[in-house]
């Protein structure tokens, strides 16, 4: 049997890599409320449209609530940008898609957890498909 996965294992990754694309860092550290940055931080609502550059981010509208997992952590000249998912009924096709958005587009509304727990970034977090 591990044979049998040693043969198809390549296969799988060569998939999964035509698919999609690792895409600039933004940041070498976020802020998470733990170590794996799965729980929600805050809930924050968009004060204005926002037209996602790139496949990192996500697109937002005036209104819309956005569940925050992480905020990375600003370097040089660099925007402050959060990673959430929208939420609300105005683009129900995104609604728990996870992408990043300027953090100075929303504001908070309900911080669930602080975000104290200093992660590094990696490939993955800046993965588009």
């Amino acid at each position: 049997m591990a044979r049998l996965l040693l043969l198809f294992l390549p296969g799988l990754v060569a998939v999964c890599a035509v698919h999609g694309i690792f895409m600039d860092r933004l940041a070498s550290k976020k802020l998470c409320a733990d170590d794996e940055c799965v729980y929600t931080i805050s809930l924050a609502r968009a004060q204005e449209d926002y037209n996602a550059p790139d496949c990192r981010f996500i697109n937002v509208k005036k209104g819309q609530w956005i569940y925050v997992y992480s905020k990375l952590v600003k370097e040089n000249e660099a925007g402050e940008f959060w990673a959430g998912s929208v939420y609300g009924n105005q683009s129900e096709d995104e609604m728990g898609t996870v992408g990043y958005f300027p953090s100075n587009l929303v504001q908070e509304q309900h911080v669930y957890q602080e975000a104290t727990k200093e992660v590094p970034t990696t490939d993955i977090d800046f993965f588009c498909e």
